[in-house]
């Protein structure tokens, strides 16, 4: 069997598809409606491939749930860097939905998103380059049989679209593998006297977290192959609450997590404990905060969420309750059992004690900082 029918064949099965399987229809619903240009080698245009990531409604009434809620622009000038020679380098704290808009930005293109080098501080330059079987490499010596290509490598060779997660985690020797790639668009295979060319087509998507920095960073040579496209945290609780129930309901239906009624009330709850430690100050401007040490991003208000969800479910009523999620914003918040504790408390105290409507969620965090 070969590695598209094992896919196929536990498509329906995965516990988190790839954004080309998730949105299988969303993508042929606009590849069937795009009349407009597409570059060589891209399953839809620049413009259809927007439209995937923010949402929308096709003219025979296929409704695009929006993949990425945030400035429009920013996902234009994304769709339009990768329509050019040049790499696409997204930067921005954790939670701020990079990887999520790498994979489907990737899954639009290319119609494949699992073209992934992951970046760690032992990724080795065999990941980025090539490596080899070397069974065969001692039976038979150097050859493009024994070679074993990278995920760019098949990329450039395809005319596709790679990802790179984590660029900065990567060391610094392994980053600079890939200057001839990006720059030249081909890779030397000095072993064989031979080299692959990119086709038209190809091009990258890399990530990278700006609390990085100092890791690994980035070398002047490197940067310049890469435009460099800033996602931001949402701009407003309203956004951010969007964000958080859309992908909370997503993740929900894949672990077979029955709806919670009423639920909204307490993701705004979450998210609004998150924003104001992360702020520093509380949303009427009047009280200033203590930031923790954790970066309370959307990401994680999500997984608290969701959390919550399955502790209704299987523990509860079905009913989402501040008992629900207040375990998990504990866990978010105190990454520091010294200094940040007291901060929770002391957010508690003078800020969730005294708001309106909020007791019961009061009670709730009191019991589980216990």
């Amino acid at each position: 069997m070969t590695m598209s029918e094992t896919t196929e064949a536990g498509a329906g099965e995965a516990l988190r598809p790839h954004a080309e399987d998730a949105f299988a229809d969303e993508l042929k619903a606009l590849a069937a409606a795009d009349d407009r240009p597409r570059p060589e080698r891209w399953r839809l245009s620049p413009w259809a491939v927007a439209l995937y990531l923010l949402g929308g409604t096709l003219p025979d009434g296929t409704v695009i749930t929006p993949k990425y809620v945030g400035p429009r622009r920013l996902v234009e000038v994304a769709v339009t860097t990768l329509a050019t020679d040049r790499a696409l380098l997204l930067l921005g704290v954790p939670g701020t939905a990079k990887t999520w808009v790498s994979e489907h930005l990737a899954a639009a293109v290319s119609g494949d998103s699992t073209l992934l080098v992951q970046g760690t501080a032992g990724t080795p330059e065999e990941a980025v380059r090539y490596g080899w079987n070397y069974a065969q490499l001692l039976a038979h010596g150097p050859s493009r049989d024994a070679l074993v290509p990278s995920p760019l490598m098949r990329a450039m060779s395809q005319g596709m679209t790679a990802r790179i997660e984590e660029l900065t985690r990567i060391p610094a020797d392994v980053q600079d593998s890939l200057i001839t790639i990006l720059s030249e668009k081909t890779l030397p295979l000095p072993e064989l006297g031979q080299e692959v060319q990119a086709v038209r087509g190809f091009n990258v998507i890399a990530t990278a977290n700006d609390r990085d920095r100092g890791v690994n960073e980035l070398s002047s040579a490197l940067r310049r192959r890469f435009n460099t496209v800033v996602l931001p945290l949402p701009a407003t609780p309203e956004a951010e609450v969007d964000i958080v129930s859309r992908r909370v309901d997503q993740v929900g239906r894949s672990l077979d997590l029955p709806p919670a009624p009423d639920g909204l009330a307490e993701i705004r709850r979450v998210v609004t404990v998150f924003r104001e430690l992360r702020d520093g100050v509380t949303t009427d401007g009047r009280t200033k905060l203590k930031s923790p040490s954790g970066t309370l991003s959307t990401a994680e208000a999500i997984s608290v969420v969701t959390n919550g969800l399955a502790l209704a479910a299987h523990f509860g009523d079905g009913v989402l309750r501040p008992g629900d999620v207040a375990a998990g914003i504990l866990g978010a918040v105190v990454r520091d059992p010294a200094a940040d504790r007291v901060i929770w408390q002391e957010y508690l105290e003078t800020v969730v004690r005294e708001r309106d409507g909020w007791k019961d969620f009061y009670r709730a965090c009191r019991e589980a900082s216990a």
